[in-house]
């Protein structure tokens, strides 16, 4: 295939031109759900009048369908995309990128979306839905699948469907998550993410951090001891990466605590790990959930992040080397390339 790209690129430079165009309309308006013309335009950052003449040509192929509530797209149409995945991702340069990480990294599986996350809302909802896509591939039936919080992963929860029947499964926090916005608390992921697939789901309604005295006195509590224990059964596990310090600011995590943190060189954050950029892992906050010899034992790992601003963050997780399964974005991809021996 890449032999073929290769050729068209010398011969038929505009047909790839008009390949990639059109597909990324196309992959827009998949990812939207239903979008109007004028949206589409200012998120492709073209005119009404340049789009319009793509949008006629593939409702002409039967791609697209148009009323007065905006664009869709047909049957035929996911069907070709997903028909054309991989010819796109090398004509995008992401297989080749995909390849490198995997590798270097040791992992079972890197997917890459096109953007940057920091940019584009298109390129999260995109995150989101790849991210989606990943786990309905590792998830089966009876399964316990823990869930962190964020906003990577409520686009993640979004895009799942009915399609997915998950029915024998559950859907758990991976810790508690009273300290932020209820959207993207752990439980309220969790629980969309059962309801989209017809699962069943447990929450658990603690805070984010404790204090010592506080973990350890919920720790005797028989009601929460249970639950937790429930959640220490889930083999698999998708989560977000964060930024140490814009973690540390939105757990509202104490002044003296964020400076230890931060003269100690900590990146990157997940699970309520921070860890340094070698993958270290330079403090936990007590929190109750999943422990970080609970991921050691999971099945499958997948971790979920995006953004040029998170890929030195990312890269430090991977070093500590406990992840399975990478979904992340362009620019995040290449920051992560650059950290890595020429």
């Amino acid at each position: 295939m890449r032999d073929m790209l290769d050729i068209q690129k010398q011969l038929l430079p505009d047909l790839l031109d008009t390949l990639k165009k059109r597909y990324t309309i196309l992959h827009h308006i998949m990812v939207s759900g239903i979008v109007g013309r004028r949206t589409l335009a200012g998120s492709l950052n073209t005119t009404e009048r340049i789009l319009r003449a793509e949008v006629d040509f593939l409702k002409a192929q039967g791609l697209l369908e148009v009323d007065a509530s905006g664009m869709k797209i047909s049957e035929a149409g996911r069907q070709l995309l997903d028909k054309i995945e991989p010819m796109v991702k090398d004509l995008f340069g992401l297989a080749e990128l995909e390849d490198r990480i995997r590798s270097h990294f040791g992992l079972k599986q890197v997917v890459i979306v096109p953007g940057d996350s920091d940019a584009s809302p298109h390129t999260k909802k995109e995150l989101g839905r790849a991210g989606a896509a990943v786990l309905r591939k590792y998830v089966s039936q009876d399964e316990v699948i823990a869930v962190t919080g964020g906003s990577t992963m409520a686009e993640v929860a979004y895009h799942l469907s009915s399609s997915t029947s998950l029915k024998g499964s559950w859907f758990v926090p991976a810790r508690g998550g009273l300290g932020e916005s209820v959207e993207l608390q752990a439980n309220t992921i969790a629980s969309t993410m059962a309801k989209k697939t017809g699962a069943k789901y447990r929450l658990l309604h603690v805070p984010d951090h404790l204090s010592e005295e506080a973990y350890q006195t919920l720790m005797q509590d028989g009601t929460i001891l249970e639950i937790i224990q429930f959640i220490r059964k889930a083999r698999i596990v998708i989560h977000g990466i964060g930024e140490a310090m814009v973690m540390a600011r939105r757990r509202k995590v104490d002044a003296a605590t964020t400076a230890i943190l931060q003269n100690d060189g900590a990146l990157a954050e997940a699970f309520g790990y921070y860890f340094d950029r070698d993958g270290t892992i330079l403090h936990k906050m007590p929190t109750v959930g999943l422990r970080i010899e609970d991921i050691q034992q999971m099945d499958c790992v997948i971790g979920v992040a995006g953004g040029k601003s998170k890929g030195e963050a990312i890269a430090a997780v991977l070093r500590f080397g406990r992840e399975d399964i990478l979904v992340i974005d362009e620019a995040a991809a290449l920051e992560i390339v650059q950290t890595l021996p020429s």
